[in-house]
């Protein structure tokens, strides 16, 4: 059996547009779970997805604990070994108090491979299989979050690009979120439980791509 660690923000976590982080998409709902459907038995899927977590920025408002970067390393011992990780995030580095442009985001996504790297969390002490997941862009109208996200939906249509040129790079997986999905429109930065099932089919195509059998 092989395994995979999804590792993101609200939108790993299922987060429903518009409400709480408490409020969220049921298991089968949300993205991993379509993941884990599609790709079958062979395949033993985690979910890693906490509301406002930054690739590697504490957060002074929400707590340190948002910091991707704190996490992931113990995560990664954790639930080693591992096949594949497949990693969500830089939307929460677009509030304005972080103030980054889209190039920092991606460096810090960057470090988050390095981490993988280095730990070498796959079979026989590998480095296992990274796939980058640029967000899909933000809406114009994030509603009463507008200030927190101050300049940011405009930062958001750029980290695409930024992503896959990091990706290239690094020689990882690369897959664009908002070519199959959209934010939607009731918080402007949330997906909706049909963007999930859309996303989780689409990158359990991408993971096929990669070359090895689902039965493996």
């Amino acid at each position: 059996m092989r395994s995979v660690l999804c590792y993101g923000d609200s939108n790993t976590h299922g987060q429903m547009p518009g409400k709480g982080p408490l409020q969220r998409y049921g298991p089968d709902e949300r993205w991993p779970g379509i993941l884990r459907a599609q790709l079958g038995a062979g395949w033993y899927v985690i979910e890693e997805g906490l509301s406002g977590r930054t690739t590697v920025h504490d957060d002074p408002i929400e707590g340190a604990h948002k910091n991707g970067r704190t996490y992931l390393r113990p995560c990664l011992q954790s639930h080693a070994t591992l096949d594949l990780v497949i990693i969500m995030l830089g939307t929460n580095d677009l509030k304005i108090r972080f103030n980054k442009p889209p190039s920092e985001v991606a460096m810090g996504i960057g470090c988050l491979v390095y981490d993988i790297k280095e730990l070498a969390p796959g079979p026989g002490g590998t480095t296992p299989e990274i796939m980058i997941v640029a967000p899909p862009p933000m809406q114009d109208d994030v509603k009463e979050w507008k200030s927190i996200f101050a300049g940011a939906p405009e930062k958001s249509r750029l980290l695409a690009l930024e992503f896959e040129v990091l990706a290239d790079s690094l020689e990882l997986h690369f897959f664009d979120a908002g070519s199959v999905v959209s934010c939607s429109e009731a918080d402007g930065f949330h997906i909706d439980v049909e963007a999930h099932r859309l996303l989780g089919t689409a990158l359990a195509r991408a993971v096929d791509a990669i070359g090895w059998s689902r039965s493996t």
